[in-house]
């Protein structure tokens, strides 16, 4: 019960933090003219949203930053949490602010986001192999049972991390998408971890972490939802990746993502067909990739899709949390 009135506290904290700046910084946003702009390709009525504020994911940061100084819980695991968030976030950062403030449009070159992805996953799954709850050591959802990966522990674990932080990127497409399956997953790796803190101290810091982010995500939400005043960015969407691989490879429950992640997972995995497929027969399977975009394409109204990528990932969330 302790642990539980923790959670809520600091959920409580991040959601009110998130939800007062941004009246803040959505007008500094504005006045710095950090607009969002609209692929010509995508569906026409995105076409209205083009110069909304982005870089919306300071808001995040800085309100999970918040929620975690000021809860009194300053635990090795929490800490590192918050640095592969801020990292990632960062890499995320440097890409939005390239692109929308200094006005070049490519952003960092493909190259240099991939590499500086690449050693953010190397240092984490270097951490997690010595710091995490149960060492090399995965957790088998449905089995009741663990792996140890040994050796093959860190290149495993860099390519999940990397994975996930892009298919987290690819997820934020639509006013609020991104943010509430975020929202989802974090809070259902912080009902797990919390469930386990007399296991392992280990996971009653990551339970907390994750608290701070699902409040995050909640107040942001407010601004996010259709029609979204501010977007999040690479700087929000980086990050929300990051925070939901580091959750992960700590607590040891990297082969969870696919399931409460599911979204995540269908997101990436239609951008990987479409490519591949057009590349070998010039067709498209998907009317446009990632998945979000196809519904759309199908007639189906941005609200719509939301709303069904939310409910599949609250069934997901749920099976996630049968299968521990």
């Amino acid at each position: 019960m302790q642990g539980s009135g923790q959670i809520i506290r600091v959920i409580i904290v991040s959601f009110l933090i998130a939800l007062f700046l941004g009246p803040v910084v959505i007008p500094v946003l504005k006045r710095l003219k950090v607009g969002q702009s609209i692929r010509e390709e995508g569906p026409k009525s995105h076409y209205s949203k083009s110069g909304t504020p982005t870089m919306g994911g300071i808001i995040i940061l800085l309100a999970t930053l918040i929620a975690i100084a000021t809860s009194g819980y300053y635990t090795q695991e929490i800490w590192a949490v918050m640095f592969f968030i801020f990292g990632f976030g960062f890499i995320g950062f440097l890409d939005d602010y390239i692109k929308v403030v200094l006005k070049r449009n490519l952003g960092l070159r493909a190259y240099q986001k991939i590499l500086a992805q690449v050693v953010f996953a190397v240092l984490l799954a270097l951490y997690g192999s010595k710091y995490s709850a149960d060492g090399t050591k995965l957790v088998i959802p449905f089995a009741n049972a663990v792996i140890d990966l040994g050796v093959l522990y860190i290149p495993f674990v860099v390519f999940v991390i990397l994975g996930t932080v892009n298919a987290v990127n690819l997820t934020d497409g639509l006013d609020g998408l991104n943010t509430g399956v975020t929202l989802i997953v974090m809070a259902t790796f912080s009902l797990i971890t919390n469930s386990l803190r007399d296991i392992n101290a280990i996971y009653g810091g990551i339970a907390i972490v994750s608290a701070a982010v699902t409040g995050a995500c909640l107040g942001f939400l407010r601004h996010n939802a259709n029609p979204a005043k501010v977007f999040m960015g690479d700087t929000g969407s980086l990050a929300l990746g990051g925070a939901v691989s580091a959750v992960a490879v700590l607590s040891n429950m990297v082969l969870l993502i696919p399931i409460i992640g599911g979204i995540y997972f269908a997101e990436a995995l239609s951008v990987i067909i479409q490519v591949l497929h057009y590349k070998r027969t010039k067709r498209r399977i998907f009317k446009m990739a990632p998945l979000h975009h196809h519904f759309e394409m199908c007639g189906w109204k941005e609200t719509k899709v939301v709303g069904v990528f939310w409910i599949v990932t609250v069934i997901l969330a749920f099976i996630g949390i049968y299968s521990i």
